[in-house]
């Protein structure tokens, strides 16, 4: 006999309510501090997820609260508060900004740009609670990965989904998969490698390194392994680099298991043993400057070429809040919203919607 389901309680309908919009622009999460008891409760969600680890439940779960839970905390806090910010998390901090800077492109009487974290604080489900009690009817989901993983995009959807298993009465949904070869975001990652190269000059080799999943993911149909590559080959060629002039690696590997090669840290490593000097390092599949980048890459990965030989090592920071990755952003969200009617803000209005868009952060 099947239950019957169990909704929230809903806001008063209305017949004929106007449309309203929003955006809501998820990243991956953050503990709340570095500390070891934040980072605990932070991995036991984000590695709990059957998204993130795809072997047996019960066998992950022993070996998750047995013994990862009991170690890896206090490491990863460690880690977490060498990039620490007066402000906060480094990722929370650039994913609220780039939300921010998003709203300053709509009116916010007509669409709202929220950010939400699939694990941790602001939770996609209060995110949507908020905007449902606003009377918000339409939805785009916007995760802050431009390649598409069952691992990171899939798991915002999840999300997504099982919020709506308790609503009755659902919003227009549009999810957006991916963005990875899209013209702006390729142009935004350009335009921030030439304006290193201008301030700094140029290595003799960019490596450009990913985010790194199990080797079985592409075998099982995951994408992800190829819109990579394909990002990786058009923004060489944005930058009219030749195929010798530039490494794809994937970086951040997790266990015993086999993940798509090759690794990053070794690939440098490499490349000092054989008498490249210096390197220029960045992040494409990153939009958010995070733990990943600033602490795996620009200190670890750093350490590594130096200690095999290298002698100029420059990391290239994410797109952050550049101002042509707000426009892609801008773009990205249009196309999907397409059908959708709405006033654009004009560049006069553009300072009163960012006020009104601070107002709204100021209420999370």
């Amino acid at each position: 006999m099947t239950s019957t389901p169990r909704f929230a309680a809903e806001p008063a309908y209305r017949h004929g309510q106007p449309a309203k919009t929003a955006v809501i622009y998820c990243n991956l999460g953050t503990p709340q501090a570095p500390t070891a008891s934040a980072l605990r409760r932070y991995l036991a969600e984000f590695l709990s997820d059957p998204r993130v680890v795809e072997i047996p439940r019960f066998l992950w779960l022993m070996i998750l609260h047995g013994i990862i839970l009991r170690v890896r905390p206090a490491k990863s806090a460690h880690k977490y508060a060498s990039i620490w910010t007066e402000n906060g998390s480094p990722l929370k901090v650039w994913t609220e900004r780039q939300s921010l800077d998003l709203q300053t492109k709509y009116d916010p009487q007509h669409v709202q740009v929220r950010y939400a974290m699939r694990y941790g604080s602001p939770a996609v489900s209060a995110v949507l609670d908020e905007l449902k009690t606003q009377g918000v009817n339409r939805v785009l989901v916007l995760p802050a990965y431009p390649q598409y993983s069952a691992t990171t995009t899939a798991s915002v959807f999840d999300a997504v989904y099982t919020w709506g298993l308790r609503s009755r009465l659902l919003p227009e949904f549009r999810f957006v998969n991916h963005y990875h070869d899209h013209p702006a975001y390729i142009a935004a990652l350009a335009d921030s490698i030439r304006a290193h190269w201008t301030a700094n000059g140029r290595a003799e080799q960019l490596v450009m390194s990913f985010h790194g999943v199990p080797e079985r993911t592409l075998k099982l149909g995951d994408p992800y392994h190829c819109e990579c590559h394909k990002t990786a080959r058009l923004l060489a060629e944005a930058l009219g680099l030749a195929k010798n002039e530039y490494k794809v690696c994937f970086q951040s590997r997790f266990g015993k298991a086999k993940w798509l090669e090759p690794y990053t840290e070794p690939t440098v490593r490499e490349l000092a043993k054989t008498g490249c000097k210096s390197i220029d390092i960045v992040c494409p599949g990153f939009v958010c400057d995070c733990l990943e980048t600033l602490e795996e890459i620009a200190m670890e990965v750093k350490a590594a070429f130096i200690e095999d030989g290298g002698s100029q090592f420059h990391y290239i920071p994410c797109l952050n809040d550049s101002p042509a990755w707000i426009n892609a952003l801008h773009s990205i969200a249009d196309t999907h919203m397409s059908g959708w009617a709405m006033p654009q803000n004009t560049s006069a209005e553009r300072e009163a919607s960012r006020q009104a868009a601070l107002a709204l952060g100021a209420s999370d």
